[in-house]
């Protein structure tokens, strides 16, 4: 295999040690084997994977967070290029830039860059990688006072195919390739090539407010999403909240950015008044409260979630089909989880970007979580049932948590961006180098 030596970076086979441990995912419900798992930790290396798997002709896969929600960060019988090492961080105090490494994690992005006295919007589960969040859009309970993770992104290095069996690093910036770097504003990760560093705009930390109200039950579900879907996409750009339903109770989560108890409490007051709520506050700098705002549960194995947006607020029989469908959860982690839009997130950052949701009042997400096999078929089923009773009511979804069975998924993640995405793709991976179950085709449409 003439071609192996120019595999660089930590190599993990089928029969190493550490093969297992290299090939599991967060979402236990996919299992893959690939052929190879490369441990990157520059550019370069990346640059070698993906020329030896040209060279070898197999397919290859993009991984950092191992968070794909369907598995598709992985594969059977391929090369996994694994960026989860590229950890750097570079600011730029002059121009209120930061240059990240592919493989931070939501968490140490947000940990590293407070302690240097700056903030970015990214989404609230700290394990998640942060390059596949900025590349699919973003979002979390700064978003509506900062934008989307990607508007916030102003140059994008990536690795893309080149030639008949090469690769080579673009630096995509507003001024050059900026048609890449509006692709990678959306357009969903590993479509174009696999992005090594993302430069980004800073924003000035400030201590925020934090509230967490608890409703048990779900006898006031109705009433509060009413309420929510009417106030949450109007109220102060520097407040961003989320309702989540579990099986037991209804869970609202707000972050009042720069602001005080009593503000947020007066901004939440028609949330609040309903029923007898158990409320609680944190206060203090963004990276400390980040920790009490990373979501979901550690000890679950299989997830399926389903994406949409919503642009007009839901009629009564929508809400009744959200409590009908909660009262019914198959177990007791399963949820429906909204997060408010608005605010930043209505204005699209100078050069445009491919995430079409502008005008989303808000955002949902029907996710089943279960440990026991037994339960496969049911929290399938409940999982999609819910998804599809609530699709006459939505409008388009989120690429980053794709709707695997959606015969019109290009529609629904990228709305009216679809048609240049191709065209990127088409400059970019004319050979389709770069591809999985639902990746940008380089055909016209």
């Amino acid at each position: 295999m003439g071609a192996t030596a120019r595999l660089t970076g930590e190599v993990v086979r089928p029969g190493d040690p550490g093969y297992e441990a290299a090939r599991i995912g967060w979402n236990r419900l996919y299992s893959r084997y690939p052929e190879a798992i490369v441990f990157c930790c520059d550019a370069h290396e990346v640059v070698d994977a993906v020329e030896w798997a040209r060279a070898e002709g197999i397919a290859l896969r993009a991984r950092s967070g191992r968070h794909s929600l369907e598995g598709w960060s992985s594969l059977d019988g391929g090369l996994v290029v694994d960026v989860s090492r590229m950890k750097n961080l570079e600011i730029d105090e002059a121009a209120r830039t930061a240059t990240v490494g592919t493989g931070l994690t939501q968490a140490e992005a947000v940990a590293a860059l407070g302690r240097r006295g700056y903030v970015i919007p990214t989404g609230s589960e700290g394990g998640v990688g942060l390059g596949g969040v900025i590349l699919g859009g973003g979002f979390g309970l700064l978003t509506r006072s900062m934008g989307m993770a990607c508007d916030n992104l102003l140059a994008a290095e990536v690795v893309v195919a080149d030639g008949a069996r090469s690769a080579k690093v673009v630096l995509a910036t507003e001024s050059t390739d900026s048609d890449l770097l509006w692709a990678c504003r959306g357009g969903g990760g590993g479509n174009f090539g696999i992005a090594t560093s993302y430069t980004v705009k800073l924003h000035e930390l400030a201590d925020v407010t934090f509230l967490i109200a608890r409703w048990t039950g779900h006898g006031e579900l109705g009433a509060l999403l009413r309420a929510w879907q009417r106030d949450a996409p109007v109220a102060d750009e520097r407040l961003t909240s989320a309702l989540e339903v579990d099986s037991s109770a209804v869970e609202l989560s707000a972050l009042l950015y720069d602001g005080s108890r009593r503000e947020l409490t007066d901004q939440l007051r028609s949330l609040l008044t309903i029923g007898d709520p158990d409320v609680s506050f944190i206060e203090g700098a963004w990276p400390e409260v980040y920790g009490s705002v990373d979501r979901g549960p550690e000890d679950v194995a299989n997830w399926k979630f389903y994406s949409q947006f919503v642009t007009r607020p839901f009629p009564d029989e929508a809400i009744d089909l959200v409590v009908r469908f909660m009262d019914d959860a198959p177990s007791a982690p399963s949820n429906f989880f909204c997060s408010s839009f608005g605010g930043a997130v209505r204005h699209a950052p100078a050069g445009g970007s491919a995430f079409p949701h502008r005008d989303a009042l808000f955002y949902c997400e029907p996710g089943a979580a279960w440990n026991d096999p037994e339960l496969n078929s049911r929290a399938l089923g409940w999982a999609a049932g819910f998804w599809r009773a609530l699709r006459p009511y939505c409008d388009g979804a989120y690429v980053n948590v794709p709707n695997a069975p959606a015969s019109e998924w290009e529609r629904d993640y990228y709305g009216p961006n679809r048609e240049r995405l191709r065209q990127v793709k088409a400059t970019y991976d004319p050979q389709n180098v770069f591809r999985f179950e639902q990746s940008v085709p380089p055909e016209p449409c």
